[in-house]
């Protein structure tokens, strides 16, 4: 799964492709810690969707741009715009859910 490290980097990924799963997580947060192994485990089963994490301490500006409060928090985005989303941790039935949904 790749790791975003700038605004300009997360921007060509969402315009680049047409469904992209967003992780926005801080390396210190225990939830974010217990749902790593989940969305892996979904980027492996959905090769269709482009699976990414955002270090919310390293672009604090695209934390603000999409109203991160809490993390973690997860978004899919479908053709350039945010379809579904969620906050906090998640079973994997959920995260799958919210893929169908977007």
């Amino acid at each position: 799964m790749r790791i975003i490290t700038s605004t300009e980097e997360f921007d060509t990924v969402i315009k680049e492709n047409e469904k992209v799963f967003v992780d926005f997580y801080a390396d210190w947060c225990g939830p974010c810690k217990m749902l790593a192994p989940i969305v892996e485990g979904l980027a492996v089963k959905h090769p269709e969707t482009t699976f990414i994490k955002v270090n919310i301490d390293e672009t604090p500006d695209l934390a603000e741009r999409y109203g991160v409060m809490s993390i973690p928090t997860l978004i899919v985005f479908k053709n350039g715009e945010a379809a579904q989303g969620t906050v906090g941790y998640q079973p994997e039935a959920g995260l799958e859910a919210m893929l169908q949904k977007a």
